[in-house]
C-alpha cells in the first residue's frame, strides 16, 4: 500500500495507475474510520483496478464554535483498516499541505444547501465544496463513494458534479448501522453510555414511521414530522436540532397539510434529523418513495 502525504506524492501514483489505464474508485474521509467507511472502500475495490483513501480533517468544513480540535483521529489504525479493505493508495495530508495559504476561492452549492444541516452551519458545505472539488483535481477518480449517513452531502456533490462538468462517477453507499440501528459516525466516540442508549432512538423512529406510513399513506408531512419530534421527546434527553421531510435531492419543501400519495406522487423524499445529545450532535435519515404504498428506498 503506498501511503502518500504530499499531493505532489499522489499525482505520480496516480499518473502512474492511469498510464497502465486502471480506473480509480475514491473515498475521501476525515479518518477515524468505522465499517461504514470500510464499506465504501470495499465497494470501491469491487468496481475499480486502483482505489485511493483520503484522510483529512478538513478546518474549511468547521465552524468557529465546532469540533475541529478534538475530532478523533487515529492514523495507524485507519492505515491498518485501509490495507485490510485492500486500499492501494492513502493520502494522507497535513493542513498546510492542502492549503499553502488562506484560500480565496470558494465553492457554493445554492439551494441543496439552504436547509438541514446547511442551514444549522453555515459555510459547512462551502468547505466541503472546497476540499471535494482539490481532491477530485488531485485523484481524477473514475469513481467517488459517499455515504448516505450524510445525505445532504451526497447531493450537494452530485449537484457540484452535474454543475461544473466534473468527469467522476458518484456512487451514494447504504447506511451501515449498529445492531441497535444507530447510523455509524466517528463522533459516537463521544456519547456517554446514557446518550448512546437513547441515539438508536434515531433509526428507531424513522423504521416506525415507515411502517405508519405503509399503512397509511394519506399522512401528511407535517404529521409525520410531529411523530418523529415526539418519539425523540419522549424517550431521549437530546435536544432537537431539525427534523425534516423534503424532496430529494432538491432538497425541495413539500406541502405540509398535504397527504404525501399526493404531494410528492412518485418521487422520492427524504426525512433527516438532527439531534445533540451532550456536546455530540448526530445525524440520521430515512429515504422514501411514494408508490402504491410508501416504501424505504
Amino acid at each position: 500500500m503506498n501511503i502518500c502525504r504530499t499531493k505532489q506524492q499522489l499525482k505520480l501514483a496516480v499518473r502512474e495507475a492511469k498510464k497502465q489505464q486502471q480506473s480509480i474508485g475514491f473515498v475521501p474521509t476525515m479518518g477515524f474510520l468505522h465499517e461504514g467507511h470500510a464499506s465504501l472502500l470495499r465497494e470501491a475495490k469491487a468496481d475499480n483496478d486502483v482505489v485511493v483513501l483520503s484522510i483529512f480533517v478538513n478546518p474549511m468544513q468547521f465552524g468557529p464554535n465546532e469540533d475541529l480540535d478534538r475530532y478523533p483521529r487515529d492514523e495507524e489504525r485507519d492505515i491498518a483498516l485501509a490495507a485490510s479493505c485492500g486500499v492501494d493508495i492513502v493520502f494522507l495530508p497535513t493542513t498546510e499541505e492542502m492549503y499553502k495559504r488562506k484560500p480565496l476561492t470558494t465553492i457554493k452549492v445554492e439551494e441543496v444547501t439552504n436547509r438541514l444541516c446547511g442551514a444549522s452551519r453555515p459555510g459547512h458545505f462551502d468547505g466541503v465544496g472546497l476540499v471535494v472539488n482539490k481532491l477530485f483535481n488531485i485523484v481524477l477518480p473514475d469513481r467517488a463513494y459517499f455515504g448516505m449517513k450524510d445525505a445532504q452531502q451526497v447531493a450537494v456533490i452530485e449537484q457540484m458534479v452535474q454543475d461544473l462538468d466534473i468527469n467522476v462517477e458518484i456512487v451514494p453507499c447504504p447506511i451501515i448501522r449498529e445492531p441497535d440501528g444507530l447510523a455509524l459516525s466517528s463522533r459516537n466516540v463521544y456519547l456517554s453510555a446514557k446518550h448512546r442508549a437513547e441515539a438508536a432512538t434515531l433509526s428507531q423512529s424513522l423504521n416506525k414511521l415507515h411502517h405508519k406510513l405503509s399503512a397509511d399513506g394519506n399522512m401528511s408531512a407535517d404529521e409525520c414530522i410531529t411523530f418523529i419530534k415526539d418519539e425523540i421527546l419522549t424517550n431521549t434527553t437530546g435536544e432537537i436540532d431539525y427534523v425534516e421531510l423534503l424532496q430529494y435531492p432538491s432538497l425541495t419543501v413539500i406541502n405540509g397539510q398535504a397527504s404525501l400519495s399526493k404531494s410528492v406522487e412518485n418521487q422520492r423524499f427524504i426525512v433527516a434529523v438532527a439531534v445533540k445529545f451532550g456536546t455530540t450532535r448526530l445525524i440520521d435519515n430515512a429515504l422514501f418513495q411514494v408508490s402504491e404504498v410508501i416504501e424505504r428506498v
